[in-house]
């Protein structure tokens, strides 16, 4: 399973839509995605986890990795999940805590 990644913008957001596997043969890819997307100036960014199928710990790595990048610009990374398994991933090591995570992109957006 590959990783797909569409972005689009949003308002003043950019939305990263992810698809397939987030594990550690294609975290590089969507981790080289932020960095491109910090560097090009775009500090709000909404990933979209609505398809994807399987994270692992090194993709949590890579979405804390771009928090901690938006951040140093003063911005904001925020998460839209409804998946239980998903979910359930972000409450066991607490990432709840750390990332907004929304239900729906409409919702992100209306926030």
């Amino acid at each position: 399973m590959d990783l797909s990644l569409e972005t689009r913008e949003a308002g003043d957001r950019t939305v990263v839509a992810v698809g397939g596997e987030i594990d550690v043969y294609t975290a590089p890819k969507l981790r080289d995605k932020i960095t491109e997307l910090v560097n090009a100036g775009h500090h709000q960014l909404l990933i979209d986890m609505e398809k994807v199928e399987f994270l692992d710990s090194t993709g949590l790595g890579v979405l804390v990795g771009g928090l901690k990048k938006v951040r140093a610009h003063d911005g904001s990374m925020e998460l839209v999940c409804s998946q239980d398994r998903l979910l359930k991933i972000f409450r066991i090591t607490g990432l709840a805590k750390v990332f907004t995570i929304h239900d729906s992109e409409a919702g992100a957006l209306d926030a």
